[in-house]
Formats: structure tokens, C-alpha cells, sequence
């Protein structure tokens, strides 16, 4: 009796067993089912996800490629208007030169036929000094070469008056285009015509004997007859312009054919150097008011137009520097005192240090007592040593 008790119940535990073995397997079946199916879902998902971020971004290549096209189009159109403006400023310039305002020249014209005829009257008379400077040239005391700089003809120079340390290059003998360096550190560092401010003139400026006086520009213009152009640095404007008053010029300096007029200051104030063919063999000296541009007083020097290369004042005196057509040692060969205090014969020879070729401009700086000379392309400053007139 008890085996087949133990058989039963044997039979009867293996059957519960089977049971639950069944719950669960059919439990596994249905979770793996649910998880097969969120993993569809999520592969569905990832699908679209990515087909969209994949448009996405094709899309902002092409909205980048269109940006870059419209980029293009209008770097070139401001490039198109900008030449197009530069070339209507350089025609509005161009009929500004060819057509200046009719009223100024006939106000030029009269100012000429009055000072031509006040400045004849005075001609060659003994010139009354507004300073008591009785200084003359014992040497040239040092010489600094500072850089070479631009073409073989030109002139670099300071403002004598004032405070000012700006440096003023007009590059060439003829052009309308002025570079301001803001201190002589600058000008000597810079390679290149970039780092400078331009100053654009309304009017091309011919020759090397301009100057930069008390503020203002006062340059040289031709057209037909040779006028003096005074230019506010500040406004940057023409503030007065003169016909010079003197017929039929001719090269002021026999090795710089490219100057007829060269305006100088001294402790004076201001003059011109120039030369006519009435007097043809000798240099002209002209005293100017910088506020009028009016010819004060004139004269006619002993010294001669040959071999002259360029010339400076220094308190009343006129010194010419003289060379050969075969450049060799620049020296003042010829002294004319407008006061009279000092004879050509009691002025002392000065010689310039040997250098590269022939000045085309020397501007002297009675601020500073030194001479801001160009020669054959490289700036040149001078240092000179000084003696009372009576002493030499």
C-alpha cells in the first residue's frame, strides 16, 4: 500500500512541475516578444531619425553653398563700385584741375599785374629784417643718412613751426599725392608707403620746392604760368592760390631742371627762389608773405644758375650748393645777404660730405638748425654749425 501511495505522489509533484516549467516558459515567450518588439520600434526610430538629420544637413549645405554664392556676388559688386567710384574721383579731380573756378583766376590776374608792379618798385633795395638773427654757415657739423626711400627726385620735410613732429614726403618731381608720417621714428622704421596718412591734393604739384610752413602746405602749380597753391593741413582745403609774378622763367637750378620755383623759410619767414629768362644766367630771390602770397620785395643775385643743384635761406641769406653733371662733393659756392651785412667774397666755402649722386632738394629748418635734403633717392639730415656774420 504505501509504494503505490509513494508512486502517486511522485506523479502527482512531477505534474505541478511540468505546470509551472509551462507558466514560465510561456511568461519568457512573452517578455522576449515584448522586448523584440520595442527593439523593432527603437530600429524604426533610429531609421527616421537619422533620414531626417541626413536632409537636415543636406539642407544647410546648400543654404551654406547659396550664403557662399551671394557672398561672392557681392564682394564682387563692391568691388565693381569701388572702381567705379575711384575712377569718377579721378575724373571729378581731373575736371577740377582742367576747369578751375573762372573768378579766382581773374582775381589771380589782378593780384599778378599789381604785385608785379609794387615788387618792381622795391626791386633789389636793401631788405629791413624783422629778427635780429645774424647767423651764418661755419660747417656742416654732422650728417645722418636715414633711409632710402622712394624715387631718385624728391623732398621730405618738418613743419618749422609749432610743435608738430610729423614728416612730410612729396615723392617725385611731379604728382598730387602727399605722405604724413607721424614722427621720424616712423618714417625711419616703415619700409613702405602703407603705414603713412595720403594727402590728396586738388591740384598736381610739379618740381621739389615746396614747403610746409605754419600749419599750411604751400606748393607749386603749373598751368601755363607757375602759381603758389596754399593748402590748409587741417581743413584740407585751397586756402589761397597767386600767380607768381615773374615772366618767362626758366629752371631755377641747372642740374634740377624740374624746379622753376623753390619756396624756403628761414627765421624770416618765407621766400622764393627763382630765375627768368630776362636774367637768365643768375638765381632770383623773392620775399612772400605766407599770409597773402604777396611778393614783398625781389631781387637779382650774383649767383649763377649753372651747376646749381639747390639752395636754402638761413637769416636773409641765400646759399646756393653747387656740383658737377658728374655728381662729386656738394658745396655752397655762393652766399647773397639781402640785408648786406655779409659779402659773397667774406661767406665761408662749405663743403657736404661725399655721398650718393646730387640733391634735388634741401630744406632747412630754422627750428632745428639742420637741413632735410633728398639725394638721389636716400634722406639725408644735416646738422650745421653756426657763426655770427661778423665773425667769419
Amino acid at each position: 500500500m504505501a509504494p503505490r501511495l509513494s508512486l502517486l505522489f511522485a506523479l502527482l509533484l512531477v505534474g505541478v512541475i511540468s505546470a509551472q516549467q509551462q507558466q514560465f516558459m510561456e511568461y519568457m515567450e512573452r517578455r522576449f516578444g515584448a522586448l523584440e518588439e520595442r527593439i523593432s520600434q527603437w530600429h524604426d526610430q533610429s531609421s527616421r531619425y537619422s533620414t531626417e538629420l541626413r536632409e537636415f544637413k543636406n539642407q544647410v549645405i546648400t543654404m551654406l553653398e547659396n550664403m557662399e554664392k551671394e557672398q561672392d556676388r557681392l564682394r564682387t559688386e563692391v568691388e565693381n563700385t569701388a572702381v567705379r567710384v575711384d575712377r569718377l574721383e579721378r575724373e571729378v579731380d581731373y575736371l577740377e584741375t582742367q576747369n578751375p573756378a573762372p573768378p579766382c583766376v581773374e582775381v589771380d590776374e589782378k593780384l599778378m599785374e599789381n604785385q608785379v608792379s609794387a615788387a618792381k618798385k622795391r626791386k633789389n633795395e636793401k631788405y629791413d629784417k624783422l629778427t635780429d638773427c645774424s647767423d651764418t654757415i661755419s660747417q656742416v657739423k654732422a650728417m645722418k643718412i636715414l633711409k632710402k626711400f622712394g624715387s631718385s627726385a624728391g623732398l621730405w620735410t618738418k613743419d618749422p613751426m609749432g610743435s608738430s613732429e610729423k614728416i612730410y614726403v612729396f615723392d617725385g618731381s611731379s604728382n598730387d599725392t602727399v605722405y604724413v608720417f607721424p614722427r621720424m621714428r616712423e618714417f625711419t622704421l616703415f619700409s613702405a608707403t602703407r603705414k603713412a596718412a595720403r594727402i590728396k591734393l586738388p591740384y598736381p604739384w610739379v618740381g621739389t620746392g615746396h614747403l610746409v610752413y605754419g600749419g599750411h602746405l604751400y606748393y607749386i602749380r603749373q598751368q601755363g604760368t607757375f602759381q603758389v597753391i596754399k593748402f590748409s593741413l587741417a581743413n584740407k582745403t585751397v586756402v589761397d592760390s597767386s600767380v607768381f609774378p615773374a615772366e618767362e622763367q626758366v629752371p631755377v637750378f641747372g642740374l634740377s631742371a624740374f624746379n622753376y620755383i623753390d619756396i624756403a623759410a628761414d627765421e624770416e619767414g618765407l621766400w622764393a627762389i627763382y630765375a627768368t629768362r630776362e636774367n637768365e644766367k643768375n638765381i632770383c630771390l623773392a620775399k612772400l608773405d605766407p599770409v597773402s602770397l604777396d611778393i614783398e620785395q625781389m631781387w637779382d643775385t650774383p649767383c649763377p644758375r649753372e651747376n646749381a643743384e639747390s639752395a636754402f635761406v638761413i637769416c636773409g641769406a641765400l646759399y646756393v650748393v653747387y656740383n658737377t653733371r658728374l655728381p662729386s662733393r656738394s658745396r655752397v659756392q655762393c652766399v647773397f645777404d639781402v640785408s648786406g651785412a655779409m659779402t659773397p667774397e667774406d661767406a665761408a666755402l662749405v663743403y657736404f660730405p661725399k655721398r650718393y649722386g646730387s640733391h634735388s632738394s634741401m630744406k632747412y629748418n630754422p627750428k632745428e638748425r639742420q637741413i632735410y635734403a633728398w639725394d638721389d633717392g636716400y634722406q639725408i639730415i644735416y646738422r650745421m654749425e653756426m657763426k655770427k656774420k661778423l665773425e667769419v
